[in-house]
This record gives structure tokens, sequence and C-alpha cells, in this order.
């Protein structure tokens, strides 16, 4: 199993543009918390917990998460249940509030995405490898954590491998 600098140094190479990183910072939540509220439904309410087809995909990141650092796994796990918690909100209402306000959290989400990878001047990782998927979100916290002082061994070898961030110019293109 890769580890978390793995995953991290893979990802963090298709992001090195802060201006990408910041559409990150938007987008990913956008796109986790959509596919929370798409996929919690069908459900139903059991001791107070919503179970859904969003909650075993919730379960399943939140073991990769935890397995593959705690700290960072802990934050991600509670995220997760933040996002589980938006989608059963929405998966009561009717249908056309349910699946409206779901994909337009999804499609608005990935346009943010595409935004930043245009400044990157780079495809999404995800194009390459799909478990860009599930440490999109991953790299969002651990961004985060980087930015407020926090895992500053964690960031120093991602960077190692994937180099410093920066804001690159475009290239004119004729």
């Amino acid at each position: 199993m890769k580890t978390l600098v793995d995953h991290l140094a893979q990802y963090a190479a298709y992001h090195r543009d802060r201006r990408n990183i910041a559409t990150h910072f938007v987008g990913i939540p956008m796109i986790v918390v959509a596919v929370a509220v798409l996929l919690s439904r069908p459900g139903f309410d059991l001791a107070g917990f919503w179970l859904s087809p969003a909650a075993l995909v919730a379960l399943a990141a939140a073991v990769f998460y935890v397995r593959l650092d705690l700290r960072f796994g802990v934050v991600m796990t509670l995220l997760l249940l933040l996002s589980l918690w938006a989608g059963k909100a929405l998966a009561v209402q009717t249908t056309l509030v349910w699946l409206s306000g779901g994909l337009a959290l999804f499609v608005v989400g990935w346009i943010i995405q595409f935004v930043g990878h245009y400044y990157e001047g780079r495809k999404p990782a995800f194009v390459d490898d799909l478990v860009g998927l599930i440490v999109g979100p991953l790299f969002v916290v651990a961004e985060l954590g980087f930015l407020l002082g926090l895992r500053d061994e964690v960031r120093r070898a991602v960077e190692e491998r994937a180099g410093p961030t920066c804001l690159r110019e475009r290239k004119a293109t004729a």
C-alpha cells in the first residue's frame, strides 16, 4: 500500500499552481457533498443514522483515510459525516430538490475544478489514476493543514517529490 506521502506527492504533481489549489478548496468539497447527496437515496433512518449507499461509500473512504494516516483520517471521517448529514437533509426533500441540488453541486464543483486545471495547464490527476478521486479530498485537507502550519514534515516530504507550489503565468497561445 502506498504511504500518505506517496499519494499526496503523486496528486500534488498535478497541482503546483496556487490558483489551481485554491479552486480545489471550493470545487472538491462541492463534489464530495454532491456525491453524498446523490447517493443518499435510497435510504432509511435507523437509530438516528441515515443508511444509504452514501453511508457505505463514506465508510469505505473513512477506512482508507484512517489506514493511510490516523490524524488526517479522523479529520476526513468528520468531514464525511458532515457530508452525509447534508446528503440526508436533501434526500428527504422532494425528488426535484434532492436531484437538482445534488446535480448542481456536482456540475458547478467540476466546472471550478476544470478552471483550476486551465490555470495549471495540466489535466486532472484522476485522468491518469482513478485513485486521484479519493485522494483529492485528502489533498485539500492536507493543504489546509499545511497552510495552518501543521504536519510540516509531510509538507516537506511532498514538496521534495512534487516541487513547491508556485503562481504560473499562462503561456500565450497564438
